[in-house]
């Protein structure tokens, strides 16, 4: 069975592009354009991965990533980000994010990351 990978970013565009991306290279794919629509997905407790834009509409990735460390179901997080900021990145990277990567991103940097997440969980 694939791995399941879920993508989190409020721009329609960016999970498109991700979901051929990811189901070109076989994995299971599930894309959400919220935290919030994620919490709420029976597909969280499967997730090996996520791909998480750090910054989305309502909760923002690093507080999704919070959130889920303190529940102690925190799957390997691969952050994207058009907007990169150093304390983020320091803040996402301190907390175990697996990657950090800035849109636009190469898909051999991105396949990269989440084969290390998949191979570390």
């Amino acid at each position: 069975m694939p791995s399941l990978i879920c993508v989190i970013d409020d721009d329609r565009s960016v999970l498109r592009a991700l979901r051929r991306l990811l189901w070109a290279e076989a994995f299971a794919v599930e894309a959400f354009g919220s935290a919030e629509e994620f919490l709420a997905s029976e597909h969280r407790a499967n997730a090996r991965c996520l791909v998480l834009d750090v910054n989305l509409t309502g909760r923002s990735g690093l507080e999704l990533q919070e959130q889920l460390l303190l529940t102690g179901a925190a799957p390997p997080i691969v952050f994207i980000t058009a907007y990169d900021d150093r304390v983020a990145r320091e803040r996402a990277c301190r907390a175990g994010a697996v990657d950090y990567l800035r849109k636009p991103f190469d898909d051999t940097a991105l396949l990269d990351a989440i084969n290390r997440a998949i191979r570390g969980s």
